[in-house]
């Protein structure tokens, strides 16, 4: 079930840094931290999806910290863009929460994980 969850998340976060990829470089000419922020928003979902066929219960756990990883690093891409000012802040709020609700799920996975 979580699983699901967060493949859901992850892929729907990838759809939306797709989006402000293209709004960062169209309208505010910005290339260099929105394609970092492009590549580390999308990779989350792609190592959540890898883990789905994952060849053992470490290898699965490896996929999802890497996400884990990812995510934290779009957070910081995301504080960057805020900060110099590239984002608005009601745009930082809404993806700001997302990330932080995808590392929220992807730590309880990993924690619940673990305890077996």
């Amino acid at each position: 079930m979580e699983q699901n969850v967060i493949y859901r998340l992850s892929k729907n976060f990838a759809l939306r840094m797709r989006k402000l990829y293209l709004c960062l470089t169209d309208e505010r000419q910005e290339y260099v931290m929105s394609k970092q922020l492009y590549r580390s928003g999308t990779s989350i979902g792609a190592n959540v999806a890898e883990s789905i066929y994952a060849q053992s219960d470490a290898d699965y756990i490896n996929k999802l910290r890497i996400s884990l990883k990812e995510a934290s690093e779009s957070r910081y891409w995301l504080e960057l863009l805020l900060e110099s000012e590239l984002l608005k802040q009601q745009e930082y709020d809404s993806l700001s929460n997302d990330i932080n609700i995808i590392i929220g799920t992807l730590v309880n996975i990993i924690n619940k994980f673990g305890k077996k």
